[in-house]
């Protein structure tokens, strides 16, 4: 089912999500805002995955299980980097 961009940004207000990026980067946050050329995410955490050991997919289940730990107050992210966008409240605990 095709949804508008408009619509479907304003199902997403609010919520933690979680953003793939192209880049070595995942980036957690509330959406606040989404504009034509970036999202405005709040209590951000914005995590290179260059600087750990752990797959993207062990960190976001740990930010899922124990919480966000924000490093930005707010954060904007570039919609053309963006990959790949989900609910935290998605992520899978087995």
């Amino acid at each position: 089912m095709y949804a508008p961009a408009e619509e479907f940004w304003t199902q997403l207000l609010g919520h933690e999500l979680v953003l793939d990026l192209a880049s070595p980067f995942v980036v957690l946050g509330r959406l606040t805002a989404a504009h034509r050329d970036y999202l405005e995410l709040e209590d951000a955490d914005a995590h290179d995955l260059r600087d750990t050991q752990t797959t993207r997919e062990k960190y976001v289940l740990e930010c899922r299980l124990h919480g966000v730990r924000p490093n930005r107050g707010r954060i904007w992210i570039s919609v053309r980097d963006v990959v790949g966008i989900s609910k935290l409240a998605d992520v899978l605990v087995d």
